[in-house]
């Protein structure tokens, strides 16, 4: 007679075979175990591993060339030297640390919502204190390259950016630099919040685009 498992906490006391069970681990075993280590990595909501400072991006020389989609084409004369060595460069900076940067800033917000909102518990002021020089190291790179960037208006007076997806790379830098001062103010994350997703969009715009994967 086979062995059986018995569930308490249903009715009648339902019985589940005892080789099914064994079965279920043995298959399912590997898959769960697997899918649990790669969530701890891609998830920033699971246990979030420690930030750690971001090297110093120094850009170099590449085959980099800005695209010219419609309506694009019509601004191209208009597009300086100095646009594609800012944008190029401001490329570099986005294919190395752009994703890394946003899973440090998600998980430390994570860690300050699991702490009640208080900078000075647990993990927060050490995580803060990294967090908080990747993006401003990320915003001395940024902020010179962004400025550089042309901008011209068009006939109804409204700015736009002749550079392909300069406005993103633009919106990028202001928005980093909100959530910058939103964490040295220990201002809430509801408050800081929108900045960090107005970033996330023209993060995840320059990405779309796919500007940068000719680097």
């Amino acid at each position: 007679m086979s062995a059986v498992n018995r569930d308490p906490g249903r009715p009648g006391g339902r019985t589940i075979p005892a080789w099914l069970v064994t079965l279920v681990v043995l298959v399912l075993g590997p898959a769960l175990a697997s899918s649990g280590v790669a969530g701890a990595d891609d998830d920033p909501w699971g246990e979030s591993p420690a930030p750690v400072p971001l090297p110093v991006v120094v850009p170099v020389a590449d085959n980099w060339q800005p695209q010219f989609p419609f309506p694009f084409d019509q601004s191209r004369q208009y597009v300086t030297p100095a646009d594609i060595t800012a944008e190029g460069e401001m490329c570099q900076w986005f294919n190395q640390q752009y994703r890394v940067l946003k899973l440090q800033i998600e998980r430390l917000n994570n860690t300050i919502i699991r702490n009640n909102g208080d900078f000075n518990a647990g993990a927060v002021p050490g995580d803060l204190q990294i967090v908080l020089g990747n993006i401003d190291q990320s915003l001395d790179y940024l902020a010179p390259r962004a400025q550089a960037l042309t901008q011209s208006y068009d006939h109804a007076g409204d700015m736009y950016f002749p550079i392909y997806q300069g406005d993103a790379f633009y919106g990028l830098w202001q928005q980093l630099s909100n959530v910058s001062n939103g964490l040295k103010a220990h201002q809430p994350t509801w408050f800081s919040g929108p900045s960090f997703l107005r970033a996330q969009h023209w993060g995840s715009k320059i990405n779309r685009s796919d500007v940068c994967g000719q680097t």
